[in-house]
Protein backbone atom coordinates (compact mmCIF):
# COMPACT_ATOMS: atom_id res chain seq x y z
CA UNK A 1 0.00 0.00 0.00
CA UNK A 2 2.55 2.58 0.88
CA UNK A 3 4.64 1.67 -2.62
CA UNK A 4 1.24 2.59 -4.22
CA UNK A 5 0.82 5.81 -2.67
CA UNK A 6 3.92 7.02 -2.96
CA UNK A 7 3.64 6.10 -6.60
CA UNK A 8 0.10 8.00 -7.04
CA UNK A 9 2.18 10.58 -5.54
CA UNK A 10 4.60 10.86 -7.94
CA UNK A 11 1.95 10.56 -10.97
CA UNK A 12 0.14 13.47 -9.32
CA UNK A 13 3.37 16.07 -10.51
CA UNK A 14 3.42 15.84 -14.06
CA UNK A 15 -0.85 15.59 -13.90
CA UNK A 16 -0.86 19.14 -11.91
CA UNK A 17 2.44 20.36 -13.87
CA UNK A 18 0.28 19.86 -17.18
CA UNK A 19 -3.22 21.24 -15.76
CA UNK A 20 -2.32 24.36 -15.00
CA UNK A 21 -0.34 24.88 -17.77
CA UNK A 22 -3.26 24.15 -19.86
CA UNK A 23 -5.30 26.22 -17.82
CA UNK A 24 -2.73 29.47 -17.74
CA UNK A 25 -2.27 29.30 -21.80
CA UNK A 26 -6.26 29.43 -21.64
CA UNK A 27 -6.64 32.07 -19.10
CA UNK A 28 -4.49 34.32 -21.22
CA UNK A 29 -5.80 34.23 -24.28
CA UNK A 30 -9.04 35.53 -23.19
CA UNK A 31 -8.21 39.04 -24.16
CA UNK A 32 -6.06 41.55 -22.88
CA UNK A 33 -6.55 41.85 -19.01
CA UNK A 34 -5.27 45.33 -19.21
CA UNK A 35 -7.79 46.75 -21.60
CA UNK A 36 -10.31 46.50 -18.64
CA UNK A 37 -7.92 48.26 -16.25
CA UNK A 38 -8.63 52.00 -17.43
CA UNK A 39 -12.60 51.53 -17.38
CA UNK A 40 -14.62 52.01 -19.98
CA UNK A 41 -11.75 54.44 -21.56
CA UNK A 42 -8.70 52.81 -23.27
CA UNK A 43 -5.63 52.77 -21.59
CA UNK A 44 -2.74 55.69 -22.91
CA UNK A 45 0.14 53.61 -23.90
CA UNK A 46 2.52 54.45 -21.36
CA UNK A 47 -0.40 53.82 -18.38
CA UNK A 48 -0.76 50.12 -20.11
CA UNK A 49 3.53 49.62 -20.57
CA UNK A 50 3.53 50.38 -16.77
CA UNK A 51 0.39 47.79 -15.68
CA UNK A 52 2.05 45.44 -17.68
CA UNK A 53 5.60 46.16 -16.40
CA UNK A 54 4.14 45.74 -13.30
CA UNK A 55 2.13 42.60 -13.20
CA UNK A 56 5.07 40.63 -15.07
CA UNK A 57 2.51 40.48 -18.32
CA UNK A 58 5.79 42.01 -20.59
CA UNK A 59 7.33 39.07 -20.13
CA UNK A 60 7.44 35.60 -22.72
CA UNK A 61 4.44 33.37 -21.96
CA UNK A 62 6.52 30.90 -20.62
CA UNK A 63 8.58 32.41 -18.47
CA UNK A 64 5.44 34.18 -16.68
CA UNK A 65 4.39 30.50 -15.93
CA UNK A 66 7.77 29.44 -14.69
CA UNK A 67 8.01 32.78 -12.35
CA UNK A 68 4.10 31.55 -11.40
CA UNK A 69 4.68 28.18 -10.46
CA UNK A 70 8.03 29.10 -8.52
CA UNK A 71 6.19 31.59 -6.21
CA UNK A 72 3.00 28.62 -6.27
CA UNK A 73 5.24 26.75 -4.30
CA UNK A 74 6.36 29.38 -1.89
CA UNK A 75 2.54 29.58 -1.66
CA UNK A 76 2.19 32.87 -3.35
CA UNK A 77 -0.22 33.02 -5.90
CA UNK A 78 0.32 36.48 -6.99
CA UNK A 79 -2.05 39.23 -6.55
CA UNK A 80 -5.28 40.47 -8.04
CA UNK A 81 -5.19 43.72 -9.83
CA UNK A 82 -6.85 45.60 -7.37
CA UNK A 83 -4.03 45.29 -5.27
CA UNK A 84 -5.25 42.36 -3.37
CA UNK A 85 -3.49 39.33 -2.74
CA UNK A 86 -4.99 36.08 -4.40
CA UNK A 87 -4.53 34.08 -0.47
CA UNK A 88 -6.80 36.37 1.10
CA UNK A 89 -9.43 36.35 -1.83
CA UNK A 90 -8.44 32.40 -1.06
CA UNK A 91 -8.71 33.03 2.71
CA UNK A 92 -11.89 34.14 2.48
CA UNK A 93 -14.13 32.14 -0.41
CA UNK A 94 -12.88 28.86 0.24
CA UNK A 95 -14.34 28.18 3.38
CA UNK A 96 -17.64 28.92 2.47
CA UNK A 97 -17.38 27.15 -0.83
CA UNK A 98 -16.21 24.09 1.09
CA UNK A 99 -19.21 24.41 3.84
CA UNK A 100 -21.73 24.48 0.45
CA UNK A 101 -19.66 21.65 -0.68
CA UNK A 102 -20.05 19.50 2.66
CA UNK A 103 -24.05 20.74 2.46
CA UNK A 104 -24.07 19.17 -0.78
CA UNK A 105 -21.91 16.22 -0.26
CA UNK A 106 -23.98 15.01 2.91
CA UNK A 107 -27.25 15.38 0.80
CA UNK A 108 -25.57 12.88 -1.73
CA UNK A 109 -24.46 10.69 1.04
CA UNK A 110 -27.71 10.18 2.75
CA UNK A 111 -30.34 10.85 0.35
CA UNK A 112 -29.16 9.67 -2.49
CA UNK A 113 -27.53 6.48 -1.17
CA UNK A 114 -30.52 5.63 1.04
CA UNK A 115 -32.67 5.94 -2.11
CA UNK A 116 -30.84 4.26 -3.78
CA UNK A 117 -31.09 1.11 -1.46
CA UNK A 118 -34.72 1.48 -1.06
CA UNK A 119 -35.45 1.50 -4.93
CA UNK A 120 -32.50 -1.30 -5.79
CA UNK A 121 -34.53 -3.70 -2.89
CA UNK A 122 -37.63 -2.82 -4.70
CA UNK A 123 -36.87 -3.39 -8.39
CA UNK A 124 -39.94 -3.41 -10.59
CA UNK A 125 -42.40 -2.29 -7.60
CA UNK A 126 -44.01 1.86 -7.99
CA UNK A 127 -41.57 3.49 -5.16
CA UNK A 128 -38.67 2.13 -7.77
CA UNK A 129 -40.74 3.63 -10.54
CA UNK A 130 -41.68 6.67 -8.72
CA UNK A 131 -37.94 7.69 -7.55
CA UNK A 132 -36.88 6.58 -11.19
CA UNK A 133 -39.04 9.09 -12.69
CA UNK A 134 -38.10 11.52 -10.16
CA UNK A 135 -34.56 11.94 -10.64
CA UNK A 136 -35.23 11.57 -14.52
CA UNK A 137 -36.74 15.01 -13.47
CA UNK A 138 -34.09 16.38 -11.74
CA UNK A 139 -31.56 15.12 -14.02
CA UNK A 140 -33.53 17.23 -17.30
CA UNK A 141 -34.14 20.85 -15.61
CA UNK A 142 -31.17 22.75 -15.48
CA UNK A 143 -29.57 23.93 -11.88
CA UNK A 144 -30.38 27.45 -12.16
CA UNK A 145 -34.18 26.95 -13.19
CA UNK A 146 -33.83 24.86 -9.67
CA UNK A 147 -32.36 27.27 -7.33
CA UNK A 148 -34.47 30.14 -8.58
CA UNK A 149 -37.34 28.10 -8.29
CA UNK A 150 -37.00 27.38 -4.94
CA UNK A 151 -35.40 30.96 -4.19
CA UNK A 152 -38.90 32.62 -5.37
CA UNK A 153 -41.37 29.92 -3.47
CA UNK A 154 -38.94 28.88 -0.12
CA UNK A 155 -37.14 32.83 -0.33
CA UNK A 156 -39.98 34.98 -1.21
CA UNK A 157 -43.38 33.32 -1.31
CA UNK A 158 -43.37 31.76 1.88
CA UNK A 159 -40.35 33.01 3.80
CA UNK A 160 -39.46 29.73 4.95
CA UNK A 161 -34.98 31.09 4.24
CA UNK A 162 -33.18 34.10 3.26
CA UNK A 163 -33.28 35.01 -0.16
CA UNK A 164 -29.53 35.70 -0.26
CA UNK A 165 -27.28 34.17 2.15
CA UNK A 166 -25.36 36.14 4.58
CA UNK A 167 -21.87 37.11 4.35
CA UNK A 168 -21.06 34.45 7.41
CA UNK A 169 -22.62 31.66 5.00
CA UNK A 170 -23.56 29.55 8.61
CA UNK A 171 -24.41 26.40 7.51
CA UNK A 172 -28.21 26.71 8.42
CA UNK A 173 -28.32 29.13 5.25
CA UNK A 174 -26.48 27.22 2.64
CA UNK A 175 -29.48 24.05 3.27
CA UNK A 176 -31.11 25.34 0.16
CA UNK A 177 -28.22 26.43 -1.79
CA UNK A 178 -26.55 22.81 -1.24
CA UNK A 179 -29.41 21.00 -2.19
CA UNK A 180 -29.61 22.79 -5.39
CA UNK A 181 -25.68 22.63 -5.84
CA UNK A 182 -26.56 18.87 -5.28
CA UNK A 183 -29.42 17.82 -7.26
CA UNK A 184 -28.33 16.71 -10.12
CA UNK A 185 -25.49 14.62 -8.94
CA UNK A 186 -27.58 13.50 -5.73
CA UNK A 187 -30.07 12.22 -8.75
CA UNK A 188 -26.91 10.28 -10.42
CA UNK A 189 -26.09 9.14 -6.80
CA UNK A 190 -29.27 7.44 -6.63
CA UNK A 191 -29.99 5.53 -9.82
CA UNK A 192 -26.09 4.47 -9.76
CA UNK A 193 -26.75 3.03 -6.04
CA UNK A 194 -29.69 1.14 -7.59
CA UNK A 195 -27.96 -0.13 -10.61
CA UNK A 196 -25.02 -1.47 -8.12
CA UNK A 197 -27.46 -3.09 -5.81
CA UNK A 198 -30.00 -4.65 -8.06
CA UNK A 199 -26.73 -6.46 -9.26
CA UNK A 200 -24.64 -7.08 -6.93
CA UNK A 201 -28.18 -8.74 -5.25
CA UNK A 202 -28.21 -11.84 -7.30
CA UNK A 203 -24.43 -12.59 -6.99
CA UNK A 204 -22.81 -15.75 -5.16
CA UNK A 205 -21.91 -14.34 -1.96
CA UNK A 206 -25.09 -12.37 -0.91
CA UNK A 207 -27.11 -15.48 -1.47
CA UNK A 208 -24.64 -17.72 0.56
CA UNK A 209 -25.02 -14.81 2.63
CA UNK A 210 -28.57 -15.58 2.82
CA UNK A 211 -28.23 -19.20 3.12
CA UNK A 212 -26.64 -19.02 5.88
CA UNK A 213 -29.53 -17.57 7.56
CA UNK A 214 -27.68 -13.98 7.93
CA UNK A 215 -29.95 -11.28 8.97
CA UNK A 216 -31.57 -9.15 6.46
CA UNK A 217 -30.16 -6.23 7.58
CA UNK A 218 -26.71 -7.58 8.24
CA UNK A 219 -27.11 -8.97 4.34
CA UNK A 220 -27.61 -5.70 3.27
CA UNK A 221 -25.08 -3.22 4.94
CA UNK A 222 -22.21 -6.02 5.32
CA UNK A 223 -22.25 -8.10 2.29
CA UNK A 224 -24.45 -5.62 -0.25
CA UNK A 225 -23.70 -2.44 0.49
CA UNK A 226 -20.39 -1.95 0.95
CA UNK A 227 -19.23 -3.90 -2.72
CA UNK A 228 -22.46 -1.82 -4.21
CA UNK A 229 -20.83 1.52 -2.75
CA UNK A 230 -17.42 1.54 -4.86
CA UNK A 231 -18.89 3.21 -8.00
CA UNK A 232 -20.69 5.47 -5.82
CA UNK A 233 -17.46 6.60 -3.97
CA UNK A 234 -15.91 7.33 -7.61
CA UNK A 235 -18.85 9.21 -8.65
CA UNK A 236 -18.83 11.15 -5.60
CA UNK A 237 -14.89 11.32 -5.08
CA UNK A 238 -14.60 13.08 -7.96
CA UNK A 239 -17.46 15.24 -7.50
CA UNK A 240 -16.07 17.11 -4.90
CA UNK A 241 -14.35 19.12 -6.96
CA UNK A 242 -16.52 19.03 -9.85
CA UNK A 243 -19.10 20.70 -7.14
CA UNK A 244 -16.38 23.50 -5.74
CA UNK A 245 -15.78 24.41 -9.47
CA UNK A 246 -19.37 24.28 -10.28
CA UNK A 247 -21.03 25.92 -7.82
CA UNK A 248 -20.80 29.48 -9.54
CA UNK A 249 -24.30 29.20 -10.86
CA UNK A 250 -25.82 28.63 -7.31
CA UNK A 251 -23.33 31.22 -5.66
CA UNK A 252 -24.44 34.04 -7.86
CA UNK A 253 -28.38 32.50 -7.16
CA UNK A 254 -28.12 33.25 -3.28
CA UNK A 255 -25.57 35.73 -3.44
CA UNK A 256 -22.56 33.64 -2.02
CA UNK A 257 -18.96 34.94 -1.98
CA UNK A 258 -17.26 31.58 -2.22
CA UNK A 259 -14.57 30.46 -5.05
CA UNK A 260 -18.15 30.63 -7.85
CA UNK A 261 -18.35 34.16 -7.19
CA UNK A 262 -14.75 34.78 -7.53
CA UNK A 263 -14.25 32.80 -10.56
CA UNK A 264 -16.96 34.52 -12.16
CA UNK A 265 -15.66 38.23 -11.31
CA UNK A 266 -12.00 36.98 -12.25
CA UNK A 267 -13.11 35.64 -15.58
CA UNK A 268 -15.80 38.70 -15.99
CA UNK A 269 -12.06 41.54 -15.12
CA UNK A 270 -10.25 39.11 -17.07
CA UNK A 271 -8.03 38.27 -14.04
CA UNK A 272 -5.82 36.45 -14.73
CA UNK A 273 -4.07 36.08 -11.56
CA UNK A 274 -7.35 35.46 -9.53
CA UNK A 275 -8.70 32.94 -12.17
CA UNK A 276 -5.39 30.88 -12.65
CA UNK A 277 -4.43 30.78 -8.67
CA UNK A 278 -8.37 30.01 -7.48
CA UNK A 279 -8.17 26.66 -10.36
CA UNK A 280 -4.79 25.98 -9.49
CA UNK A 281 -5.81 24.86 -5.95
CA UNK A 282 -9.44 23.23 -7.37
CA UNK A 283 -6.94 20.80 -9.65
CA UNK A 284 -5.33 19.74 -6.28
CA UNK A 285 -8.58 19.33 -4.83
CA UNK A 286 -9.37 16.58 -7.89
CA UNK A 287 -5.90 14.92 -7.45
CA UNK A 288 -6.36 14.68 -3.93
CA UNK A 289 -10.02 13.56 -4.09
CA UNK A 290 -9.19 10.32 -6.61
CA UNK A 291 -5.98 9.25 -4.45
CA UNK A 292 -8.80 9.31 -1.48
CA UNK A 293 -11.24 7.36 -3.62
CA UNK A 294 -8.41 4.54 -4.88
CA UNK A 295 -7.68 4.09 -1.37
CA UNK A 296 -11.09 3.90 -0.51
CA UNK A 297 -11.21 1.00 -2.73
CA UNK A 298 -9.53 -1.66 -0.48
CA UNK A 299 -11.80 -0.38 2.95
CA UNK A 300 -14.77 -1.21 0.65
CA UNK A 301 -14.13 -4.57 -0.63
CA UNK A 302 -11.25 -6.55 0.55
CA UNK A 303 -10.71 -8.42 -2.73
CA UNK A 304 -8.92 -5.20 -4.08
CA UNK A 305 -5.29 -4.92 -2.92
CA UNK A 306 -2.31 -2.72 -3.88
CA UNK A 307 1.13 -4.56 -4.53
Amino acid sequence: MGRYVVRRLLQMVPVFVGATLLIFLMVNVMGDPIAGLCGERQCDAATAAQLRSEFGLDQPLWQQYATYMGNVFTGDFGTAFNGQPVTELMAAAFPVTVRLTIVAILFELVVGISLGVLTGLSRGRPVDTGVLLLTLVVISVPTFVTGLVLQLLLGVEWGWIKPSVSPQAPFDELIVPGLVLASVSLAYVTRLTRTSIAENRRSDYVRTAVAKGLPRRRVVVRHLLRTSLIPVVTFIGTDIGALMGGAIVTERIFNIHGVGFQLYQGILRQNTQTVVGFVTVLVLVFLVANLLVDLLYAVLDPRIRYA
